[in-house]
């Protein structure tokens, strides 16, 4: 039996991946902002479940949370860093307050999170960091700057946190789903488009969420799989879409640099000559 902690466990992947753990036998710490959104879960699982009440943009309460389910529980095995939120918007008409809120909860929270969760992971000998990405962490959309803002910056910071935990026996995934057909798309925020961007690229409809093609029981089944396996990769790139758009992404950057190598190396040199 495997012992998990995952964070944004209400709706969506999150409340997926709770329950198939649950179908498993797996013990599992769950945190929301709203623990009685899982009362009927509780009441089914009530010794495999146990809920927190968390915030991700409340550090204290982040480094509270993990110290009382750490302690609960005695030893957890995997933690998935799940916990996010969309904002659709150009650049342009973002508040000020908006900007914050989302990268409080996208990126920092995920900071946060992983930091605090290090000690409990070494003092117990090794664990699972899982995090989830997206595939919007190598590519990009109009009118989705803040959510990828905060995608790019966990994909470095993540890399760069596995380097320096690994000789701990702390492993890191990163998990990068395509489009999936959750709850996430129907409630992102969406600010309307202001009059110089109508007609633009960020004009779009939106995408209706039962065409994408990610599964959430498949993208969550996939997420517990790697996580309990020997090895898991420190990217797992999920759906169909998801791997075609970062592949494509990944050659063209390749294909727009290669051409640079002298303009490059030239910059080596003193200037002027």
């Amino acid at each position: 039996m495997t012992t998990w902690l995952v964070t944004g466990a209400s709706r969506g992947i999150g409340r997926e991946i709770v329950e198939q753990l649950l179908t498993r036998g797996d013990t599992v710490a769950a945190t929301l902002r709203r623990p009685e959104q899982l009362a009927e879960l509780g009441e089914r699982y009530p010794d495999q479940l146990h809920t927190y009440m968390l915030d991700v943009t409340d550090t204290p309460q982040i480094e509270s949370v993990l110290d009382k389910a750490f302690t609960a529980l005695g030893r957890i095995d995997v933690l998935v860093s799940n916990a996010g939120s969309g904002i659709f918007a150009v650049a342009e008409d973002l508040t000020d307050a908006q900007i914050e809120q989302s990268l409080a909860t996208n990126l920092t929270g995920s900071i946060q999170f992983a930091r605090r969760a290090v000690p409990h992971l070494r003092a117990q000998g090794g664990g699972t960091l899982v995090q989830m990405s997206s595939m919007g962490g190598h590519i990009t959309f109009p009118a989705f700057s803040l959510y990828h803002a905060a995608k790019w910056g966990v994909e470095g910071f993540f890399q760069t946190l596995a380097t320096e935990i690994a000789p701990f026996g702390i492993r890191t995934v990163l998990v990068e789903p395509g489009m999936v057909r959750s709850t996430f798309f129907d409630s992102a925020e969406r600010v309307a488009v202001s009059e110089p961007y109508r007609g633009g690229p960020a004009d779009l409809a939106p995408v209706p969420v039962e065409t994408m093609p990610g599964s959430p029981s498949g993208l969550a089944h996939a997420i517990i799989e790697t996580a309990v396996s020997a090895d898991p990769p420190l990217r797992l790139l999920l759906n169909s879409d998801g791997y075609a758009n970062v592949i494509e992404a990944l050659e063209q950057r390749l294909a727009d640099l290669r051409p640079q190598r002298e303009s490059a190396a030239a910059a080596d040199a003193e200037y002027p000559a």
